[in-house]
């Protein structure tokens, strides 16, 4: 992909993130995968929290979308708390037997978030 490509798939790719983040987070975690995307057994209350965490930066990623650059450290932020955040459920996953879904379900969709965001993120932003 060319240099120059990268900011038009960047704001693709924050609408999407966003979306997902907004729509497709909640639906996984309460209707379509919960044992792939929630906990075992059943936390309702820490589920809930980590959704509103999650569909607000969904807004935020929407909005960014409009001026990546001057959203970088919004956009850095969301790279960087998801390897932090998939690398500890991975730990948790490996250690965890009850967690062991997770490892399909948003393990590699938060480590691909993070890469894709990585890739796409013009050299100049790099923090």
């Amino acid at each position: 992909m060319q240099q120059e490509e990268k900011p038009k798939y960047l704001k693709i790719a924050l609408y999407v993130f966003g979306g997902i983040f907004i729509v497709g987070v909640p639906a996984m975690m309460m209707w379509i995968w919960p044992s792939g995307w929630g906990w075992t057994p059943p936390q309702p209350e820490y589920e809930q929290m980590i959704m509103g965490i999650y569909v607000t930066l969904g807004v935020f990623l929407v909005r960014a979308a409009k001026d990546p650059m001057a959203n970088a450290s919004l956009i850095w932020f969301t790279i960087w708390s998801s390897i932090v955040h998939a690398g500890i459920m991975l730990f948790q996953a490996i250690v965890d037997e009850t967690e062991k879904a997770n490892l399909l379900g948003d393990i590699p969709a938060l480590f691909l978030v993070a890469f894709v965001l990585w890739y796409l993120m013009p050299k100049r932003a790099n923090i």
